[in-house]
């Protein structure tokens, strides 16, 4: 094999390490690293001169940053699935009060009668200031509330052109992922791709084949006024079906490599 730089990190596939179906892929990569560990006991003679040496515990570490969060990813670090299906989201709504009524933006559902969770009239340096009670009328200190005309009604203490703040969840159907106490992160086969030059500026795909990692339960998930980044952690493991003890398997093709027989 000729000296290659390695130019640009392209993708990790992940796979089942059962049946081999497909699982994610992670595109956006900002970096990867394998790191490759080996334990080394030294086996010594008369006052402690170094014979040989007894090398075990091959081992091997497979992490980076996506810079993009996979949903896929999350599955297998959480034991989860995402599922599409009908559930409840907190929701918050910033309305001003007209002739003594108010519209949430979405249909608030709870207990007939408790739809709101919280509503609060809104002081003009935007803190919250006297809270609001839900009745089946308005009157002093208390609304009423339409689920099905989704319409807020105030007595005559709330002044028009007041500013309130609505607390209450609404029903929606999305893609949910429960990381339930007993689910645990999962071990994928893995591929991961790069592209790379020699001194002549051939170009060639580097693959890496990790037969079965397993990915860690550990992991952060950021967020703030910087980019969200996945970072993921997994260990190869040796014994898959069909690979011998191979921890990972390197292979370095030409772009224009032919099909082989």
């Amino acid at each position: 094999m000729k000296d290659i730089i390695i130019t640009s990190l392209e993708t990790i596939t992940a796979f089942d390490v059962v049946s081999g179906a497909y699982m994610w892929t992670l595109d956006e990569l900002q970096n990867a690293t394998i790191s490759n560990t080996e334990e080394k006991t030294d086996i010594t003679g008369k006052q402690g001169r170094k014979l040989s040496s007894l090398k075990r515990n091959k081992g091997v570490t497979v992490s980076g940053s996506n810079g993009l969060f996979s949903g896929g990813l999350l599955e297998t670090q959480s034991g989860g699935k995402f599922s599409n299906t009908v559930t409840e989201v907190a929701w918050t709504d910033y309305l001003v009060v007209s002739d003594k009524k108010a519209t949430t933006s979405y249909k608030a559902v709870g207990t007939t009668g408790a739809e709101i969770t919280g509503l609060f009239i809104r002081n003009n340096d935007g803190t919250l200031g006297d809270s609001l009670e839900q009745d089946s009328a308005a009157a002093a200190g208390k609304f009423a509330y339409a689920p099905a005309t989704k319409e807020l009604t105030f007595n005559e203490d709330v002044a028009d052109n007041t500013e309130i703040v609505v607390y209450y969840k609404r029903k929606i159907t999305a893609d949910v992922l429960v990381n339930n106490s007993d689910s645990y992160s999962k071990k994928a086969m893995l591929y991961i791709d790069a592209i790379g030059e020699d001194k002549c500026a051939n170009i060639y795909h580097l693959q890496f084949f990790i037969p079965k990692a397993d990915f860690s339960g550990e992991y952060e998930i950021e967020m703030g006024d910087d980019q969200t980044i996945q970072n993921f952690e997994a260990e190869a493991l040796s014994g898959a079906c069909g690979t011998g003890g191979a921890l990972w398997t390197f292979t370095v093709f030409g772009e224009d490599a032919a099909d082989a027989e």
